[in-house]
């Protein structure tokens, strides 16, 4: 291991690789490559994004710098070696590129122009990226409520959100027409969110906290473990060195909840900054609108906080930390349930407490950027208690990480290559118990010692190719060796197209009662198989993105396909016997796949307009009991549509988010004889808000549901809730109607 040190050194840690990936390198022959680098503000060293950067003598031949503040830029022959960089509130500068490829490039302030803030609008479908990467800005989390993760993907289209139940509360995304369990959850790159917190994790970060989240389709990176199986999100929350000052957000809606969120940065040195992020919300009114006689969201209330530090020496090293707890309660189920008063009424209670840590040290090396080392640390200790009816469910999950990185190049950096080693430590502790009365309890204790070793090769030409190899390799002591391989290539068949291909392999170790906890809302006993295996499945599929101009504006279209055939899956069975729920593994001659198409149009029709059109088509089919059917609550057909209005300075800013959905398959309902699917019927959901921006503040508001859809019976058998025919699981549509709420946004930079 000294050995490998001493050749290579090197890399940084998860979140910190984008950095190291923007910062390529010297190299022996720079005619052969693009010239790459970063333009930063001379003042704080922070990435100037938007920036635009192009040769003196060819002024066709520019690029503009992304969100870290990294361009590249292809030489042609005979080109003059300067370079121009302007942006608006900065003095141009012009630098030399002879004899490098990397430029560090700091931009002083404009004395005229000190008090201007310029924000660029950013791509959603990034061009640069070898993954089919799409990113939700701070701006577009403005155009909802935004309360939680959940409610951050309203206005996107490769993401739906689901309501598991009609008693939790909890919600789960789906991409690919996968369940979230089968995507990768990650916090600023580094794994989160994951385990026994998958049922209610959307609603463990706030809104307000977040800068931006970057939606991956398809196999990734081998760096950040080999549990991606439909795609990553990756999640960035307020970074100490460039977030606001304060930035505080109160929210009320016509349901009683509110929320209140307060974000604190200050910069106590030079290089040492802090940022405290937090967080509560309340639900405390008990509301029946559709007279079933339960509540149709459960009582709750959250307090939630995370405190991120940060270290830049200037000359190569970086520390991080953050600390985060959270502790919640939740209470549902019929109106007339008390959870302090035994009675005859149906009730779900559940209590959260929940701490997480991490720390990340890198250092790169002077005079070669492209080259650098770092370490990861983080560790989780989620611990909850849940009552669903007579049902307990009581779960404790520890998990910590280890992770070292590196990263150099190959004689140019048109050749790079990252590798490191990791450890993985997952322990594991629940306890289920289907009747208060019963000595049933099944106690399902697991711990999962993972120890790996990955690499991953990047070639880039000069020009429009982009080629990611990766291969993992990892000894689980439950289940043996796991190889994990990965590709990714970028072409760009011309100046505003660009193809994508990604193929790989993903393995994950179910949760069967956590990820399948909406189910426990019903009358189905879970009949779980003594020798589940870990699932498996490859993953093969691309994108054509077309970038064009309309209305003299840029615009996008892009069209993806994936198709994703698993090996081994957890079958969760509600077909074949209608009163359980079988979970075992995938048949030997069965099948279970998953094929998504999604084709999404972007433009700009008149100046301030934005709009939003797509169609996705999904099929998504599993064998149970012998029989290939679709499966349970995943729509076939989705429209989406999303208008948003800003006027000049976005003083006004209007949205507008129609979304459609097909019919879905619904499971029998328990106490029926039927086997089979039926279906649920077509509806749209439009939601919409309005904003008025002043100086340092931001009134908003806003209605989702517009036309008051409901879903008929979202609970069935909900007079005899400890009957055989009860079930609140099937919930494909809204179950409270409209709902209304104002809200608003204070800001100090």
């Amino acid at each position: 291991m000294h050995s490998s040190i001493r050749h290579s050194r090197a890399l940084a840690v998860a979140s910190l690789v984008l950095a190291a990936t923007a910062a390529q390198a010297q190299t022996p022959d720079p005619s052969v490559a693009p010239v790459r680098g970063q333009v930063l503000d001379a003042t704080s060293n922070s990435p100037v994004p938007g920036a635009v950067v192009r040769w003196l003598s060819n002024p066709a031949g520019a690029a503009t710098t992304d969100t870290q503040g990294a361009f590249s830029l292809v030489r042609p022959a005979g080109t003059d070696n300067r370079l121009i960089i302007n942006f608006l509130g900065y003095l141009a500068d012009t630098v030399r590129a002879e004899g490098t490829r990397y430029l560090r490039v700091p931009l002083r302030r404009s004395a005229e122009l000190g008090e201007v803030k310029v924000e660029a609008r950013a791509l959603a479908y990034s061009g640069l990226t070898p993954t089919n990467t799409q990113v939700i800005t701070s701006r577009d989390l403005t155009k909802s409520a935004c309360c939680n993760l959940a409610e951050s993907f309203e206005t996107n289209a490769s993401v739906e959100v689901s309501t598991t139940d009609a008693a939790s509360g909890a919600k789960q995304i789906q991409l690919l027409g996968l369940d979230g369990a089968y995507t990768l959850l990650t916090l600023e790159n580094l794994p989160a969110l994951r385990g026994l917190a998958t049922p209610y994790r959307l609603g463990y970060l706030a809104g307000p906290w977040i800068e931006g989240i970057d939606i991956i389709k398809g196999m990734g990176s081998v760096v950040n473990g080999y549990e991606s199986i439909a795609g990553q999100v990756n999640i960035h929350l307020k970074d100490p060195e460039k977030t606001d000052r304060l930035h505080f957000n109160a929210y009320v809606n016509d349901m009683g909840k509110f929320d209140l969120n307060l974000n604190l940065a200050h910069r106590l040195t030079p290089k040492l900054s802090t940022a405290l992020l937090l967080h509560t919300d309340h639900l405390g009114g008990r509301l029946d609108r559709n007279d079933d006689g339960f509540l149709d969201l459960p009582r709750a209330t959250q307090f939630n906080a995370f405190n991120k530090w940060k270290y830049n020496s200037g000359d190569g090293i970086v520390l991080e930390a953050g600390l985060g707890a959270l502790r919640e309660t939740r209470q549902g189920g019929q109106l007339g349930f008390r959870e302090n008063k035994p009675g005859p009424y149906y009730g779900i209670t559940q209590e959260t407490n929940r701490f997480t840590g991490y720390a990340k040290a890198s250092y790169a090396w002077a005079g070669r950027p492209y080259q650098s080392l770092g370490l990861l640390l983080s560790g989780t200790d989620h611990d909850f208690t849940s009552r669903y009816g007579r049902r307990d469910y009581d779960g404790n999950q520890r998990t910590g990480l280890a992770t070292l990185l590196f990263q150099s190049i190959i004689g140019t950096t048109a050749h790079t290559y990252r590798t490191g080693l990791s450890f993985q430590y997952d322990d594991y502790r629940e306890a289920y118990n289907p009747s208060t009365t019963s000595t049933a309890l099944l106690a399902r204790n697991r711990r999962e010692q993972v120890p790996g070793a990955f690499g991953e090769y990047t070639y880039q030409n000069a020009s429009n190719l982009t080629v990611v190899g990766g291969l993992r390799l990892d000894r689980h002591n439950l289940y043996g060796w796991l190889l994990t391989p990965r590709l990714n290539v970028k072409y760009d068949p011309a100046k505003n197209t660009v193809l994508r291909f990604a193929a790989g392999k993903g393995l994950r170790v179910a949760n069967p009662l956590a990820e399948n906890s909406g189910m426990f809302v019903s009358s189905r006993d879970f009949v779980i198989s003594p020798d589940l295996q870990p699932e498996k499945a490859w993953s093969v599929g691309g994108s054509a993105t077309q970038y064009f101009n309309a209305f003299g504006r840029q615009g996008t279209l892009v069209a993806d396909y994936y198709h994703t055939e698993f090996q081994n899956q957890v079958v969760v069975d509600s077909y074949t016997a209608p009163d359980r729920l079988l979970i075992g593994n995938l048949a030997p001659d069965g099948r279970s796949y998953s094929r998504s198409f999604l084709a999404e149009v972007q433009v700009e029709p008149v100046k301030g307009l934005e709009a939003k059109a797509a169609y996705k088509y999904l099929d998504v089919q599993t064998t149970y009991g012998g029989e290939l059917l679709p499966r349970v609550l995943v729509p076939r057909h989705r429209l989406f549509l999303n208008l948003a209005y800003a006027t000049a300075f976005d003083k006004w800013r209007a949205d507008l988010t129609v979304q459609g959905y097909g019919q879905r398959p619904l499971a029998p309902e328990p106490g029926t004889a039927e086997q089979g699917p039926v279906f649920s019927p077509r509806y749209a959901l439009l939601n919409t808000q309005i904003t008025r921006a002043f100086k340092r503040w931001e009134v908003y508001a806003g209605v989702e549901n517009l036309t008051n859809y409901r879903q008929r019976n979202p609970i069935q058998g909900a007079a005899a809730p400890f009957g055989p025919t009860f079930d609140a699981a099937m919930v494909w549509g809204p179950v409270y109607g409209r709902m209304s709420y104002l809200g608003m946004r204070f800001t100090l930079p």
